[in-house]
């Protein structure tokens, strides 16, 4: 059963879609979803704020059960697990699970930058962290794979050159300030806590430092199994996700009203939804972002399989295609 609130939510989005260019008839015309149910993650941050804005639009879509799995920290092995269905995260961790032959598949990109390295006043270049001590929540999380593609690009050897250490982001916010350790990557909330605090630097703005500006920072992503059994359901969720981040760009005070909905600070959600370019999502191509991050880990020796063979194995751009084409307005 829909509730009354959720149906009068989902006329009032479709009926203001045609001011926002949120609008697609073909939607109307496909089939319902084969499934009623989504799974996606909630995590710490904030820059995958599209997907708590679509909620209202995927229960448009027809997915009358809409779940949002909570992780502190690396979400990964839950879309191989089959314990989410479908959801956004950094495009680099995905890429590691599809070498390893996980059931994960790479559906299209929302948005770019929202990392930011953040150091000491020992650390002003990404080649300054050669020996240097950099803290990550965890080994293989997003942190730590964004900073061993840095590395990578600029020629250190990750493994070598760099020691990480697996702190709590308290922990490491603490020891940043105290200089105990030289950097951490971070994403909102947390990097717009350090500006606050005046904690470290800013080394690398992944949102307008080339080249990690030039390539999708956060992709949507789903187990295999459920694009296999529902396409219907997989494409109507992506649309979600994709009119949530041009609401995001359109209308920032109205999207970070859904964002502190789901518990974060809405002052820091609307400063993301003003800084990270959700708008732009059809200037940049995904699999373009896949190939270059895939380079980086090759290189980095955190995958053996070269680009081509990930992208052949572990993406599906149809559905972001087909809605790149549709989603014009």
């Amino acid at each position: 059963m829909i509730t009354r609130r959720a149906l009068l939510s989902g006329l009032a989005l479709a009926g203001g879609g045609g001011l926002l260019g949120l609008t697609s008839r073909p939607a109307a015309a496909e089939p319902p979803p084969e499934t009623t149910r989504v799974r996606l993650v909630q995590i710490a941050g904030i820059c995958v704020a599209p997907q708590y804005v679509a909620e209202e639009m995927l229960r448009a879509e027809g997915f009358v059960d809409v779940q949002y799995v909570q992780f502190l920290t690396n979400p990964y092995k839950a879309f191989a697990a089959g314990d989410v269905d479908l959801s956004m995260a950094f495009v680099a961790p995905f890429i590691l699970q599809v070498d390893r032959g996980n059931p994960i598949v790479l559906l299209g990109g929302v948005h770019v930058g929202c990392y930011e390295l953040f150091g000491t006043d020992r650390v002003n270049t990404i080649r300054d962290l050669r020996d240097k001590t950099v803290s990550i929540p965890e080994i293989e999380s997003p942190h730590h794979v964004f900073v061993a593609s840095m590395a990578s690009y600029v020629g250190l050897d990750p493994g070598k050159d760099i020691r990480f250490v697996t702190q709590a982001p308290t922990e490491a916010v603490q020891h940043l300030a105290e200089r105990k350790i030289d950097a951490l990557m971070a994403f909102p909330p947390l990097s717009q806590e350090l500006r606050a605090r005046k904690i470290g630097h800013v080394v690398v703005n992944s949102g307008v430092d080339r080249p990690w500006s030039q390539y999708f920072c956060c992709i949507v992503a789903a187990n295999r199994e459920f694009v296999r059994k529902h396409p219907v359901a997989t494409k109507r969720a992506l649309r979600a996700i994709l009119k949530a981040a041009n609401l995001c760009a359109l209308e920032p005070d109205r999207a970070a009203r859904r964002v502190a909905d789901r518990g974060y600070n809405y002052d820091y959600a609307l400063q993301t939804m003003r800084e990270i370019p959700y708008g732009r999502w059809r200037e940049f191509d995904p699999e373009d972002a896949v190939r270059f991050h895939a380079l980086r880990l090759h290189e980095a020796r955190m995958i053996t399989s070269n680009p081509k063979k990930i992208i052949a194995e572990g993406t599906d751009w149809r559905f972001w295609n087909e809605l790149k084409k549709e989603l014009k307005g």
